[in-house]
């Protein structure tokens, strides 16, 4: 529930990073409270079957969307990707087939353009000098 809440708190912050664990958990959250959201729609009368939109889900919805893209813009930046990578979204299937992979994959070790890693705080890439 913690990961939840810390993802409201910083709904406009798209820099930084976000591990894996965060990004997931703030998932499995807004899944059970959209499921809450749409049983309550039910129970009052408000859930349309055809358009299977109700009142309560839909301003739920609407008003988590922006702390849910920046938590992928997080989740992103946290493998090295930028955040215009969202926009794959938009292409149907592969794109946001694509972004579930990139969700999944590891944290990125050390340091990157988006700041340390939550993950792996004191692992430092190797210097390209120290190679030679």
């Amino acid at each position: 529930m913690n990961y939840f809440l810390e993802a409201l708190k910083n709904y406009v912050t798209f820099t930084g990073r976000a591990t894996r664990q965060q990004y997931w958990m703030y998932i499995l959250f807004y899944i059970v409270f959209y499921f809450i959201a749409v049983t309550l729609d039910i129970n009052l009368g408000q859930f349309d079957k055809e358009k299977m939109t109700g009142f309560i889900s839909t301003v739920y919805t609407f008003g988590l969307l922006l702390p849910t893209v920046a938590i992928l813009a997080r989740r992103l930046h946290d493998i090295g990707r930028s955040s215009w990578w969202i926009l794959l979204i938009l292409i149907p299937v592969a794109g946001s087939l694509i972004i579930l992979i990139f969700t999944l994959m590891d944290s990125q070790k050390g340091e990157n353009e988006y700041g340390e890693s939550l993950k792996y705080p004191n692992t430092a890439l190797p210097d390209s000098d120290m190679l030679n």
